[in-house]
C-alpha cells in the first residue's frame, strides 16, 4: 500500500529526529549508510510502535492503540536487532515507560548536539602520561561526549601530547627532566604554533598525568587562549561537569612568622598532607603555607566553579607569600590535587611575578621526592 503524504512526513520527521541512528539505548548504530549501501543483508531501520498500532500487538491497548497509530510520539527508528528484541524476543522486558525514556534520551541528544553554534568549536588536547606502574590514557569517545553543550570539537584529531609507553618510570631519578623536557617540545611542536597562526582559538585540555607533570602542563597553557580544563570524575566515570555538589570551600593557613626555614605550599584538595610529612623533607624550621579543601576527598571538583575558585584563592596566596618571603626565594610545591587542579596551579602561576615552584611528588615508599622545578627553565 502506497503511504499518504501525512504518513511520510511523520516517518521523515521520525529519521530526522533520531538522526538516522538506532534509538535503543546503548546502539546508536548509523541506518542511514545501510539504506544507501542497498544491502539487502543490511540492517536497514525499522519503524517501530512503542505501543502497537493493535489492541493485540506489543503493549497494545484497546483504546489507546488506535489513538496513538499514526503519532510521531509513539514512533521509535530501531535496527532489526532491537526492533525483533522490543517486539519479540522480549517483549516483557520493555514496557512502554522503559522505551519512551529511550526515545527522549536519543532525541534530547541529537537536539543538542545538532544546536551547538559554530563559534563554540574548541580543539581537544590531549595529555596522558604514565602514573606509577599504570597507563593513564584518555579516550576520544568519552572527551567528545563531555563537551557539549558548552562546545563541540572542532576537529576530530585531537592534540595528543601523550607520554605512554616509557621504559622509565617515576621512581628513576632521570625520569622527571626527560619528561619535563618532552612536553615542552611536544608542546611547542603540536600547540604553541598553531596558537600563534590563530588556528587554534579555544582550547579543551583533558589531561591525567602525575602531578608535577600537569603542573608544567598548566605553565604551558597560561592563558594563551581561552580554554576549559575539564575534571575526569569517579562517579560517575565520565568526564561531564556533574554539578550535583555545592562550590568547594578552601580555607588558607600561614605558618608563624618565626618561621625562617624553606618556604612550603602545602595544596590539600583530594586528600590530606599533614606538616610532619612535609617538614621530614624541609626541616621542622619549614614555613609552612597551606590551601586545603574543608573536607578533601578524591572526586572533590565537580563542576567549573570549584577550579574558579581555587584559582582565586590560589592567586591571593602566592601574592601573600611572596610579601612576607619576596620574589626570589623558591616556593615547596607539595600537591594533593584533582587532575585539572594541579593544570590550573601551573596556569596560576606568572612567570615574571612569581617564584619559582619546586614541585615534589609522592611515592608510596619514599615519601614526597623533588620532581621538576618550574620557573628556571624560563
Amino acid at each position: 500500500m502506497a503511504k499518504t503524504k501525512a504518513q511520510q512526513k511523520v516517518q521523515s520527521a521520525l529519521w530526522a529526529r533520531a538522526a538516522g541512528r538506532c534509538q535503543y539505548r546503548g546502539c546508536n548504530h548509523d541506518l542511514v549508510g545501510d539504506l544507501i549501501s542497498g544491502n539487502e543483508d543490511a540492517l536497514f531501520g525499522f519503524i517501530a510502535h512503542i505501543v502497537a498500532d493493535s489492541p493485540t500487538g506489543p503493549r497494545g491497548d484497546p483504546v489507546r492503540s488506535a489513538k496513538l497509530a499514526k503519532s510521531l510520539d509513539n514512533l521509535m527508528l530501531l535496527c532489526s536487532v532491537h526492533h525483533k528484541l522490543i517486539d519479540v524476543d522480549d517483549e516483557d522486558g520493555h514496557p512502554e515507560a522503559l522505551l519512551l525514556a529511550m526515545k527522549a534520551e536519543h532525541e534530547a541528544r541529537v537536539a543538542l548536539l545538532t544546536g551547538i553554534d559554530d563559534d563554540r568549536a574548541s580543539h581537544v588536547l590531549r595529555f596522558g602520561a604514565s602514573i606509577g606502574a599504570n597507563e593513564a590514557l584518555v579516550s576520544t569517545r568519552a572527551i567528545f561526549t563531555a563537551m557539549p553543550p558548552d562546545h563541540h570539537p572542532a576537529s576530530q584529531q585531537t592534540i595528543d601530547l601523550e607520554m605512554t609507553g616509557n621504559a622509565f618510570t617515576d621512581a628513576d631519578p632521570t625520569f622527571w627532566a626527560m619528561q619535563q623536557i618532552n612536553l615542552q617540545r611536544n608542546f611547542a611542536a603540536r600547540v604553541g604554533g598553531r596558537i600563534e597562526r590563530q588556528d587554534i582559538r579555544h582550547l579543551s585540555v583533558f589531561a591525567l598525568a602525575p602531578q608535577p607533570l600537569l603542573v608544567e602542563l598548566g605553565r604551558l597553557l597560561c592563558d594563551i587562549v581561552p580554554m576549559v580544563v575539564h575534571q575526569r570524575h569517579r562517579e560517575p566515570a565520565t568526564w561531564a561537569w556533574q554539578r550535583d555538589c555545592p562550590t568547594i570551600r578552601y580555607s588558607r593557613r600561614e605558618p608563624a612568622v618565626d618561621r625562617a626555614g624553606a618556604v612550603a605550599l602545602k595544596l590539600g584538595v583530594s586528600a590530606t598532607i599533614t606538616d610532619g610529612r612535609i617538614e621530614r623533607v624541609l626541616g621542622e624550621d619549614a614555613a609552612i603555607w597551606s590551601l586545603c579543601a574543608e573536607a578533601p576527598h578524591n572526586d572533590i571538583v565537580r563542576c567549573p566553579e570549584d577550579q574558579v575558585a581555587y584559582r582565586q584563592a590560589l592567586r591571593l596566596l602566592f601574592d601573600a607569600i611572596k610579601a612576607r618571603h619576596g620574589d626570589t626565594t623558591p616556593i615547596h610545591v607539595f600537591p594533593a590535587l584533582p587532575a585539572s587542579l594541579a593544570v590550573e596551579t601551573g596556569r596560576v602561576w606568572m612567570p615574571k611575578a612569581d617564584p619559582d615552584l619546586r614541585v615534589y611528588d609522592q611515592q608510596r615508599e619514599k615519601g614526597f621526592v623533588p620532581a621538576l622545578t618550574i620557573g628556571v627553565l624560563e
